[in-house]
């Protein structure tokens, strides 16, 4: 008898989720309702695959408003219904534009008009699909209203979006942060009754008593209404089914691409690569993943055709079929990749390919994809309320002042102290904390569906102009969408650019092939650069902890870092594995120690579970599941999945399995410890192994072009660190660092030799537009002789011209910048701030007495840290202090176990927990020759001494080592002050 039922995906306000929903309903003893969201479909799909679990017969439609008033409920007859909903509301999406007050003539769906609305519209004329909603509150005006002489149209409308007042008081919070307005001036217009609650059956039969003819119309309605979608286990799958005409085109064409690369990929051998292209062919046949392969060709392809980089990771990367089709550049013969991680008959979802582009091609690479495919959208997203999100809000909602707010975000606070406000923020909080508060897009998924996608959900409109759908991928693999993941890194931006700065640099110099990743495999340049750790602006590979995990394991081939690509994950390092792989890589021998079993199922990783694939070997082989259920039990693992039922099932057989086969506690301890490190994060093997391959190229290039790489690096928005950790990096490596120059620098770095020219865009308050004139006047008519020949032929404001002459700019002139910023008022100061109206003739410019001055090296030093944000001289100048003593890091491999003091300029911060849930810091600083050291704070001295942000600190430290790698135990420290700013002392 519900024909209007809210779930909180009527975003900011409903205020339960569709399980609520349908928990309420089973309470109320409800066997079928509508779910009819506001603007909004994202529920429905799992609204009707969790329904019968409850008794409840699912029906769905949507409540169509403009901002709160509501216009018509329209409800799905069937699927087709379903459709035309979703394209009437993706219509008005897109385009932004309000509801008509009238409902369309849609021939499979109904529409509802509340009572209220009828009666303000006066509607006399109603369509065979059209009715009158009325609710409990409305039988008191029916009778006088005229409008029981529509006997065959009046329907129960007794919508529900709260279960009690709880509900209606976050329901409150909610409209208040919608209207961006404090909640005592929230208008009750913006507010649902707080009638609007669901009856049982019973009571609602009783209230329409004398009505009876008003539920049997609403009867009849919900009995002509039915919608179904495939969620069993053996679901047909919802992608594309074909790429070419027919299948069986298809398939030959798939079978022909292998076989025209096989002499490609294996030049010296084919035999063992066409066995395995013969198995992977016939399950891939067998599980109808045909097109799903094709579709990614036909992607990558098009990359290859516009000159663009790509990597293909995922466990798609364990399948030698993607690796002939270029796919993915990783040999799963080479690497041993785990067969059944990438495909098995037990498995329902296809191979996971994540593909990375540039995120300079990645736009035109999915523009691609929604014109080449017919039915194509984004995966959507939701951001949920997060707690800090929460108390903003509501600090706002209840007129808290922003240092309060800010003190509560941060749960900087002892609650016994807080005021009642305060305390309100905290206590309401809890009622919409992880509601969802708006509809994103997923970070890569891309859906190419064989029927439109309105079928499954309405679409909406982001700023980019992608269709995207209103649910996640979750629901979307649930009812058979499997989504195709384009992703957009700087990686390879760095690597391509860097193969670009060197054909303009050093034009003659003979550059490798980067794709031929076996030759770099080989090489001992890289293999040394690798091992000493010195990675920094390397793919994946520059960060501290990963630097020392490859000192500490000492990597020099390819197989290694693919494993440390996998064990430096999140978890491993608590749960105690990381260290016994290092202890088992330096001595093979400890390996024995571990079970027979593990060891067997994981000899090239010492008996640990290092990949997504161990998790199934283990699970499969050691605890005795099944591999459909080995599948769940890795999926689980990767944390998307962990808090479902069927994990949870899987679980638990694994825990008895265990028992049975009859291990002892301990060790089921031991490798459920493992299995847990894996949890929320963890790779297939064929994923490190893509991001290993990209990592050798990044070091080859590093090795070999390292100041043309490094610009490269620079020119792509860095990495881990901070742009001046990466200009200190190409000093050492030998370049000479400029000042941006209007003669020489452009919008980005460029390197002339050994001469590195800070681009424009490194300006923070120069306007970008500013910049883009320069170079076009520059690149007509030659470089600028002086200030007056660049006034002469710039059109500039006085306030963009000074931060050009005060960082250095005009250097080349020779004249100081006191003395140009004078030149500069004199020419400029009359103007208007934003004059842009170009000069038809010059000006001869004014002569002036000006005085002497001269700029100090301080000056220029704090010039540079307010209009860069860092400066070219040595931070260890700018101290108040002189250092009192030259300890740098090359000292510790002679103190071991001692203590040292020594002076470090912060280059990052690691907060970390301890088991105890402890906060503890690793940083990473520069010694005074610019050689990077790493050091810990405990958490005792992390609550006594705390890292205030960039600059030096003088660290008294005991020395520690660890498999070769020196690091600081910090026992206390202080962050030393610079000397006052010169431009402002008197």
């Amino acid at each position: 008898m519900y024909l209007n039922c809210h779930t909180y995906y009527s975003l900011r306000f409903g205020t339960f989720s569709e399980l609520d929903l349908l928990d309420l309903a089973r309470e109320n003893t409800v066997r079928e309702l509508v779910l009819t969201d506001i603007n909004n479909t994202s529920a429905c799909l799992n609204f009707v695959r969790k329904a019968p679990e409850f008794g409840v017969r699912p029906i769905v439609g949507i409540d169509f408003r403009n901002q709160v008033e509501q216009f018509y409920v329209g409800i799905a007859k069937n699927n087709q219904g379903y459709k035309q909903l979703n394209d009437f509301l993706s219509l008005h999406l897109h385009q932004k534009k309000d509801f008509p007050e009238r409902a369309p003539d849609l021939k499979e769906t109904c529409f509802v008009y509340p009572f209220e609305k009828v009666l303000l519209m006066g509607l006399t004329d109603f369509e065979e699909h059209e009715y009158i909603g009325i609710s409990v509150n409305d039988l008191r005006k029916l009778p006088f209203s005229g409008y029981l002489q529509y006997r065959d149209k009046l329907v129960v409308l007794q919508t529900v979006t709260f279960r009690n007042k709880r509900d209606f008081n976050a329901h409150r919070l909610l409209r208040a942060i919608d209207n961006n307005t404090l909640l005592s001036k929230l208008p009750s217009s913006q507010l649902a009754s707080m009638d609007e609650r669901m009856l049982s059956v019973s009571d609602l039969s009783l209230a329409f008593g004398e009505y009876d003819f008003i539920l049997q119309n609403t009867q009849r309605l919900l009995q002509g209404c039915q919608i179904h979608f495939d969620f069993s286990p053996n679901a047909k799958s919802q992608n594309q089914a074909i790429y070419f005409k027919s299948k069986q085109e298809d398939c030959d064409k798939l079978r022909e691409l292998c076989l025209e690369n096989l002499s490609y990929r294996y030049p010296e051998d084919t035999s063992m690569a066409l066995e395995r292209v013969e198995k992977e062919l016939d399950l891939i046949y067998k599980m109808d993943f045909v097109s799903y392969f094709l579709i990614n060709w036909d992607i990558v392809s098009y990359a290859k055709s516009q000159g663009y980089f790509h990597v293909g990771r995922g466990s798609g990367a364990n399948s030698i079929v993607a690796y002939l089709l270029g796919i993915t550049d990783v040999d799963p013969l080479e690497l041993d990749l785990y067969f059944e991680r990438f495909l098995n008959l037990f498995r329902s979802s296809p191979p996971d390919f994540d593909i990375d582009f540039s995120w300079r091609d990645r736009q035109d690479v999915t523009s691609y994809i929604f014109k080449r495919f017919e039915n194509v959208a984004l995966m959507g997203a939701y951001v949920t309320f997060n707690y800090r999100g929460v108390v903003r809000e509501l600090g706002k909602v209840f007129g808290l002042p922003k240092e309060d707010i800010d003190r509560l975000s941060k749960g900087d606070f002892n609650t016994s102290q807080l005021d009642s406000s305060s305390q309100l923020v905290l206590k309401y909080g809890s009622l919409i904390e992880g509601f969802p508060n708006y509809i994103s897009v997923h970070s890569s998924g891309i859906l190419i569906s064989e029927r439109p996608l309105q079928h499954f959900s309405a679409t909406f409109l982001p700023p980019k102009g992608f269709w995207t759908v209103q649910f996640d991928m979750h629901i979307a693999e649930d009812v058979g969408l499997y989504k195709f993941d384009i992703l957009g890194q700087r990686g390879l931006s760095k690597i391509r650019e860097a193969l670009d700065v060197i054909r303009y640099n050093q034009p003659e110099a003979e550059v490798a092939d980067i794709h031929d990743v076996s030759k770099l495999k080989k090489d001992d340049r890289i293999r040394t650069l690798l091992k000493s750790g010195q990675c920094m602006g390397c793919f994946y590979i520059e960060s501290p902890a990963m630097r020392l995990l490859i000192k500490k394991l000492e990597v020099d081939n390819y197989l290694t870092l693919v494993a440390a690509s996998s064990v430096i994950r999140p978890g491993v390092a608590q749960s105690g594995m990381m260290r016994e792989y290092i202890l088992r890589h330096r001595d093979p021998s400890r390996a024995y120690g571990a079970h027979p079993v593990l060891l067997k199922l994981m000899p090239e990783t010492y008996g640990v579970m290092v990949y997504q694939e161990d998790v199934i070997k283990v699970a499969h082989y050691f605890a005795g599941l099944s591999l459909a259920e080995a599948d769940v039990f890795r999926r689980g693992m990767s944390g998307k999945y962990r808090s479902r039922e069927e994990f949870q099932n899987v679980q638990q057989k694994f825990m008895s399995n265990c028992r049975e086969k009859g291990y002892n506690e301990k060790l089921i301890l031991e490798v459920w410890n493992q299995i847990e490190s894996f949890a929320g994060y963890s790779f297939a093997k064929g994923h490190s192994a893509s991001y290993a391959v990209e990592s050798y190229q990044s070091l080859y290039l590093k090795a070999y072009f390292p100041l043309e790489y490094m610009v490269a690096v620079l020119n792509n928005g860095g990495g881990f660190y901070q742009t001046e950790i990466y200009i200190h990096e190409i000093r050492m490596q030998g370049a000479r660092i400029h000042l941006p120059c209007i003669n020489r620098s452009r919008i980005e770095n460029v390197i002339y030799g050994k001469d590195l020219y800070l681009g424009l865009d490194h300006l923070r308050e120069l306007e970008n537009r500013v910049g883009l004139r320069i170079l076009k006047e520059r690149d007509f008519g030659g470089a600028f002789l002086s200030l007056e020949d660049f006034l002469d032929r710039v059109t500039i404001s006085i306030e963009s011209l000074s931060v050009l002459i005060r960082i250095g700019a005009f250097s080349f002139t020779g004249i100081d910048k006191y003395e140009l910023l004078w030149k500069a008022h004199f020419a400029l100061g009359h103007l208007q701030r934003f004059e842009t109206q170009q000069r038809l003739f010059v000006i001869k410019q004014s002569s002036h007495t000006i005085p002497v001055l001269k700029t100090t090296t301080l000056e220029a030093a704090f010039d540079q840290i307010e209009l860069l944000g860092f400066c070219l001289s040595s931070p260890f100048t700018l101290l108040l202090n002189p250092v009192e003593n030259k300890r740098i890091a090359m000292d510790f491999k002679t103190r071991v176990c001692r203590h040292v003091d020594i002076y470090g300029y912060l280059v990052t911060i690691k907060p970390s927990r301890t088991v105890k849930g402890d906060l503890m810091y690793f940083a990473t600083f520069l010694d005074q020759e610019g050689e990077v050291f790493d050091a810990v704070l405990f958490p005792q001295i992390a609550q006594k001494y705390s890292l205030r942000g960039k600059g030096i600190y003088r660290l008294y430290a005991k020395v520690v080592e660890e498999f070769g790698c020196f690091t600081l135990e910090v026992i206390k420290m202080r962050k030393e002050p610079y000397v006052q700013d010169p431009r402002f002392s008197s």
